[in-house]
Parts: C-alpha cells; structure tokens; sequence
C-alpha cells in the first residue's frame, strides 16, 4: 500500500513530504470573500505562494459554495483564461485548473495549465475524461455520485471513488494520473459536520486506492461548526485539520493558507512513520492495512477474487482485542474455552485456571467473523453470558456508528 507517483514532476507519495497546493480564488462569489485575487495582483499573489512553499497552484473562476450565485461557461473561461496568460512561463509551480468543464479544462491546458481538478468527479461532463485521457494530464477527481460532494459517510465516499476510477480508466486515463479528494465540505444539505469528522478521522482508509491522495479542508464549514467563527477566522481550525490528514496520509493539502500550512505538515509528516515495505528483485511485502470488512472486500476483489469469495472473507480481515472487565472466574472461564474453540484467543489471570480468585478481567483476541461467532454461542448460555453477548456487539457496532463516536 506504498504509494509513489510523479505529479508532473514532483515526487508524490507516502515516502515523500507532504505538499500545498495554494487557492487562487478568482470568483467573488465564494464563501470566503478575503481569498478572491483580482487579475492585476494575481501574478504577485501566485509568487507569493511559491515564494512560500506552494508545489502547486489551484486556479478556479466558479465557486461551489451552495449559495453562491450560478455563472455561465463563458463567464468562467473570461476569468481563468487571462489569468492562465498571465503566469505561463512566470512562475515555478504546477498549475491546476478547478473546473467540471471539458472546454474550459482543454483551453486551459492549452494555456499551460497541467492538472485538471474536477469536483464533480467526471459526473457533470463525461466529456471531461475524454480530454484528460488526450493530453495524458494529471486530474484530482472528488467523491462524487450525481452532484459534486454528494455521498454521504465514508464507505459511500469509497464506492463513488472506486467507480470514478474504473470510469476513468475505462475511457483511457493512465491509473496513475489520478489523485483522490474525498469532498469534505457541505456539498449538500444532508451532508452534516460529523460526516467530514469520519472522512478526517478515518482518511487512511483512502489508501485502499494506492493513489495520491487530496485533502481540501481550508476553512470549510465543519470548521466552523465546532469553532462557532465565520470563514475569516478559520485559521488555527484548518491547520489542525491539515495536520490530521497529513498524519493518517494526505499528500496535498489544498489551502489559502500556505506558509502557515507549510510548517504544519512538515511536523505532521516528520511525525507519520514511513510505510513499512519490502522490495527485492521482483518481490514485494507490505504491510496491508484495512479497517472495515468492506474495505477488504474491495481489495480482495481487486485482486481478482469473486464478490461472493471476498464477502465470505471479509469478516477474516478485521482483528480485535476486548477487554472485559469483572467477570467470574466461571464466566471467564466459559468465554475463554468458546473463544479458543472458534480460532480466537483470551488471556486471563493465572489464578482463574485454579479457581484461586472469584474474579478476573479477560482479553479476547479475535477476527470480527469469530467474535460474531462467540456473541451467538453466548447467547444460549446460563449466568450473566447473554448480557455479555449483547456488550460484545454493542461495542464492535459503536466502532462504526457516527452518532456514537462524534456526538458528544
């Protein structure tokens, strides 16, 4: 799960630090009125960013801020185009071009634009894959369903992103030239604070993927649902969430902030161990992690397994360690001898084998599959084991239940 591409010619991936993309806001429509660069000071603004440490330039002319007013294409390409004039062959930087357009996209790259960044994720111009595919460019491509940012929790941020990538590559995209973003942000009415809270908490899950991953955070509204501060004094809110996506694996982060951005995610990424990975000759060993079933499921089946092998599976891939606290020696005893019979394992004190104590806490180490198992067998016993049974689940559900983990 190393990933290691080359992003028109900068070096992206786990082994590398992470990099800033800085945002050139040209629409006076966005949510954030303080980020829109007019043309005559853009060219002092993009050196800036450079100047600070920005690998990559975001150029976008429509805001796709939920209420912010509709523009037309041609209003699009009259903001972007002189401004693409303006830097080609004046700045140091990959430049990026924010657009769901195929005609704005191809223009722009025309005029030495090099990555297309796609929100929409190739849903509102399937034409867009077309052009990406003919200039053999880079493209960030967002979560997306039917509307920019629309799933909805994580595991609905893998599946769309899971059938962006086999759209793109299907129309002639170089798997390498994808980045992922998982459209944090409220794209949509439904999509409330604790949902971008699980895509922050459980980012590293996106290395399912292998591919350069994008976080795009910089003073979004779950932001400023927990500070309660508007989009001005958002700050010291996205650079710490910069941080944690550097930490679980983002390798760009997308901000208006560079410098102060720049510094975090070089702790951030000092912080974050390198990918534990093997290579020789042919060979290679890595350390695979996943943390759902689902998500093994879709790696096993990228492997080529069939659905139903991978669904049987899944339930192998996940292991657990539940301590259980203030149980009989008796119950431990029973729990134990059930685990041990379905392949897990439990440590308990030395003193319960003899029924020297009345009491003792238990470790059970198991796949979820086992553990399912245990909680069933359970059920049927005598004692306090049904309530126990009804616990285990409880806690192996609350792993993944939102309202659990983020409402306080």
């Amino acid at each position: 799960m190393v990933v290691d591409a080359d992003i028109c010619g900068i070096k992206v991936g786990d082994r590398y630090p992470s990099h800033v993309m800085g945002v050139i806001n040209l629409s006076p429509e966005s949510f954030y009125e303080s980020s829109v660069v007019s043309p005559d000071s853009v060219l002092e603004v993009a050196l800036k960013m450079i100047e600070n440490g920005a690998a990559f330039l975001d150029l976008g002319a429509r805001s796709t801020w939920r209420y912010s007013e509709t523009i037309s294409k041609k209003a699009e390409l009259e903001r972007i185009l002189p401004v693409l004039d303006i830097l080609e062959g004046n700045v140091n930087a990959v430049i990026s071009v924010d657009t769901m357009f195929s005609d704005i996209a191809e223009e722009a790259l025309k005029r030495g634009a090099e990555i297309v960044n796609d929100v929409s994720g190739f849903t509102t111009d399937p034409k867009m894959i077309e052009v990406v595919a003919d200039y053999g460019c880079p493209a960030v491509v967002m979560a997306s369903k039917k509307n920019p940012g629309d799933p909805i929790g994580m595991d609905s941020i893998i599946e769309a992103l899971d059938s962006i990538i086999q759209a793109a590559e299907t129309g002639g995209i170089g798997p390498e030239k994808l980045i992922l973003d998982p459209a944090i942000g409220r794209w949509t009415d439904e999509k409330l604070p604790i949902y971008d809270f699980e895509t922050l908490d459980d980012f590293e899950r996106l290395k399912i993927f292998e591919k350069p991953l994008l976080a795009a955070l910089s003073r979004k509204s779950f932001i400023g649902e927990v500070l309660e501060k508007p989009a001005s004094e958002r700050l010291y809110g996205s650079l710490a969430a910069a941080a944690i996506a550097v930490y679980k694996g983002a390798n760009i982060i997308r901000t208006h902030d560079v410098p102060e951005t720049l510094d975090v995610i070089k702790l951030s990424g000092a912080l974050r161990s390198r990918p534990n990975f093997v290579k020789e000759g042919r060979y290679e060993v890595s350390v695979f992690e996943v943390k759902t079933p689902q998500d093994a499921a879709m790696a096993m089946r990228k492997l080529g397994t069939t659905r139903t092998g991978s669904q049987v599976m899944q339930g192998k891939s996940i292991h657990l360690v539940l301590k259980i606290r203030n149980l009989t020696t008796t119950e431990a005893l029973i729990i134990k001898q059930e685990m041990l019979a379905r392949g897990g394992d439990a440590a308990l004190t030395r003193d319960a084998v003899s029924h020297e104590t009345e009491m003792t806490d238990v470790l059970l180490m198991g796949t979820l599959l086992q553990f399912g198992r245990l909680a069933s067998k359970l059920e049927g016993q005598a004692r306090s084991l049904p309530l126990i049974a009804e616990m285990i689940r409880e806690c192996i559900t609350n792993r993944n239940d939102l309202e659990y983990r983020y409402l306080r």
